[in-house]
């Protein structure tokens, strides 16, 4: 009996203890559990919370465009200063109140910064003072292009004077002349940023006048071709929100845009070119949206300053569109070329012995009479060649 009764001590004893070991691992199990589920719910909370605080963010650049720096013998005559320097920015006072409120602002520099140890030259082998691209800084312009069909009009060295011109100039984006392949390659893929948009800038030119890039230094001048362009935008496409092309193309003296202008542009559209600038035709052309509006084109800016001495030339387009960046609150990009402005410029001179003076680049809305016989009817006419493909265009600028 006594034996019986110890084992059933015993067997109460383990039952107990299996009891209270099995009471603790239910407690255990719901203090866990809830404790698990309180963090998953804070969790889940503070995941809700971030993303009512997160919110869809929008970033812009707006970017002023003008045409050709095409500088004639007149043009930096007309610049020389007693001491032998060159002084265009009072040719830009008019210009720089505009120019300078943008983010980003680009003109094709047409003729080569060769530099005075080469000798100052006009058409058709043109060498122009580094003082023309001083102006253009200190007017805000920091975008150039300088591939052009006057390129290598002194040759290599005329290149290497200009390109190391540009390089000095901080802040400048430039495009289109280097000094080596590396510097050409390295030029094509960097990526440049304002306001939280990056951005690549690429000069073409499809016209040499004869004047032919050595094959083994093409580098000099960025002649295009359709596989160039695949290759060069190809390195960058991924890597920007937008890529924008500048293209010396066209038609010269023509006001109407050319079947391989068209060819092109939409070539460039199928690669990814966000915004396409064109020069060489030494008037102005009509722009568009082209593939569905995921590429704006302005076919042609005319010249922006010249001494070619004919209403037509003297007449030049200003060009404002807004690159727009939205994140969605799932990160998700949309971008866009938005909003397109434009307004008339005009050379004004005033003319001695047959002979052009005191150059000043001018907006249409503030010429007079004496300085544009006729200019209101002029500026209609000109604005209804612009408007040809962009009807909806908005016609004033103020770099707001």
């Amino acid at each position: 009996m006594a034996k019986k009764k110890v084992k059933l001590k015993k067997r109460i004893r383990v039952l107990v203890c299996l009891v209270f070991i099995a009471i603790l691992g239910v407690l255990g199990f719901f203090y866990f559990r809830n404790t698990w589920m309180s963090e998953k719910k804070n969790d889940l909370e503070k995941e809700d919370l971030k993303k009512e605080e997160k919110k869809p963010q929008e970033y812009s650049a707006k970017i002023f465009m003008v045409g050709d720096a095409l500088i004639h013998w007149g043009v930096y005559n007309d610049a020389k200063q007693s001491d032998g320097s060159y002084d265009f920015k009072p040719m830009l006072e008019a210009i720089k109140p505009i120019s300078s409120k943008y983010d980003l602002a680009y003109y094709n520099q047409e003729t080569v910064l060769g530099g005075a140890s080469l000798g100052y030259s006009s058409y058709p082998r043109f060498n122009s003072p580094q003082e023309v691209g001083d102006a253009f800084i200190d007017a805000g312009f920091n975008m150039v292009s300088l591939a052009t069909n006057h390129t290598m009009d002194k040759g290599e060295v005329g290149v290497i004077n200009s390109v190391e011109y540009w390089k000095k100039q901080s802040g400048v984006a430039a495009s289109g002349q280097w000094t080596s392949a590396e510097e050409r390659e390295s030029s094509i893929a960097k990526v440049y940023e304002v306001n939280n948009i990056k951005y690549a800038f690429i000069s073409y030119t499809i016209w040499n006048n004869g004047l032919v890039t050595p094959a083994d230094k093409d580098y000099l001048n960025n002649e295009y071709s359709p596989e160039k362009a695949a290759a060069d935008i190809s390195k960058v496409r991924n890597s920007v929100d937008f890529v924008i092309v500048a293209m010396h193309w066209g038609t010269e003296y023509s006001f109407k845009v050319d079947a391989k202008q068209e060819e092109i542009a939409n070539y460039l559209s199928t690669l990814g070119v966000d915004l396409i600038i064109g020069a060489h035709p030494h008037v102005i052309q009509t722009a568009e949206y082209i593939n569905d509006g995921k590429t704006f084109v302005i076919y042609s800016l005319g010249n922006f300053i010249s001494d070619q001495d004919d209403v037509d030339n003297f007449t030049g387009l200003a060009f404002e569109v807004t690159l727009k960046k939205n994140v969605d609150i799932e990160d998700n990009v949309i971008h866009s070329v938005v909003d397109p402005k434009a307004e008339l410029i005009y050379t004004t001179t005033i003319k001695r012995g047959g002979v052009n003076h005191n150059f000043k680049v001018v907006p249409y809305p503030q010429l007079t009479d004496t300085q544009l016989n006729n200019y209101t009817n002029l500026y209609e006419k000109y604005k209804s060649i612009v408007n040809e493909r962009c009807p909806n265009l908005t016609w004033g600028l103020t770099g707001e």
